[in-house]
């Protein structure tokens, strides 16, 4: 499975089985997560066989279940923090997905005071990943959240605007973009080619926006198959 697959076939699973995650892909998921650190100065954790952070039925609304680890998306307080959770966080879903792990991305539904990340001075814990073994089809229950929180998902030419023909490299980063995560579940992510140049931007109404540009940003480079972001909201895909 490529990355591309991964994006076909990743879902947000709630319901994981009771079983530890393998020896080796613990090893590969470490191996990833220091990579992603390093590259974008982020410190992100694998915290592993701790679930307390679901086991408040408050906290986490009975939304998830069989929760015993997750990614804590840790980093340094700035203006890119959150892009950066974003970009570097669904990274390592598509992998894990590749291993055939299940993810969820978590804004609020989890207990962040029973959460063992360390969070060093001037470091903010944004928000979380749960990741583990799951069954291959997603039980009744899950798909009955899926469909209560999710939107109709829009289509590619509502997620862009230009005023001239776009390149097929394109027109593929936005489909990889249409398949998305979107933390707030609108796809509030909105792209523009103009003169020959792609930008997206999000309007920043609230502060789960800036996630979903990373996680964007993200799925576009990876449908238009090369090319790089640049950081900051409003900003150009090099091609």
């Amino acid at each position: 499975m490529d990355l591309m697959d991964a994006i076909d076939v990743r879902c947000s699973r709630r319901k994981y089985v009771k079983e530890s995650i393998e020896d080796n892909k613990v090893v590969h998921l470490k191996n990833l997560i220091e990579k992603v650190n390093k590259e974008g100065d982020l410190n992100l954790q694998l915290i592993l066989d701790d679930g307390r952070a679901f086991q408040s039925l408050k906290k986490s609304y009975g939304m998830f279940s069989g929760v015993e680890n997750y990614i804590g998306l840790v980093g340094k307080n700035d203006k890119l923090l959150r892009e950066k959770i974003g970009y570097y966080g669904e990274k390592i879903v598509l992998e894990a997905t590749r291993m055939g792990l299940g993810t969820c991305w978590v804004g609020g539904t989890f207990d962040k005071d029973a959460c063992t990340c360390d969070i060093k001075t001037g470091e903010s814990l944004i928000g979380v990943i749960a990741i583990g073994n799951v069954k291959k089809n997603s039980s009744i229950k899950e798909k009955l959240i899926s469909n209560l929180i999710h939107r109709k998902t829009k289509t590619v030419e509502q997620m862009y605007e230009s005023k001239e023909e776009v390149p097929a490299w394109f027109k593929e980063g936005m489909k990889a973009v249409q398949k998305a995560p979107s933390a707030i579940n609108k796809q509030p992510v909105k792209f523009k080619f103009e003169n020959g140049i792609a930008s997206a931007r999000v309007n920043g109404d609230n502060e789960y926006e800036e996630i979903d540009l990373g996680i964007a940003k993200l799925h576009f480079e990876t449908g238009a198959k090369g090319g790089k972001w640049q950081w900051g909201n409003g900003a150009e895909f090099i091609k």
